[in-house]
């Protein structure tokens, strides 16, 4: 069993920065992948990015590709999303997610096994 616990939400402004956490304990995170969603009132989770935990590589949705970066410490078993220039749109619920199984693409919120609480983002314009 792998227990993901995030944080780093808060309250901030158009374009400040602001970085999320996300430690996996229970067990050595071994698995395929971990990633990011979001759930912004009163619509879908969508995918935010993910990292393939072997090979460190990144991937992202397009509407954050170019403010938001993924990094991880395999060895802390913690992964990271670091915010840029955030924007009212960015306001959300973030999940944080690990999934065991390999899979090519990383969107599918059902092909993870494991999820965190949620933390809080707020975007004030």
């Amino acid at each position: 069993q792998v227990r993901l616990v995030e944080s780093g939400g808060g309250l901030v402004q158009a374009g400040d920065s602001l970085t999320l956490s996300c430690a996996a304990s229970g067990r050595t995170f071994s698995g395929d992948a971990m990633g990011w969603f979001r759930r912004a009132p009163g619509k879908e989770r969508e995918f935010v990015g993910a990292v393939r935990w072997s090979s460190g590589v990144t991937y992202y949705a397009d509407a954050v590709k170019d403010r938001f970066t993924i990094s991880a410490d395999n060895a802390k078993n913690t992964m990271w999303l670091h915010m840029n220039s955030l924007k009212p749109e960015d306001t959300a619920v973030y999940y944080c997610a690990a999934r065991l199984g390999y899979y090519r693409r990383f969107n599918s919120p059902g092909e993870y096994d494991y999820w965190g609480q949620g933390t809080q983002v707020t975007v004030s314009s």
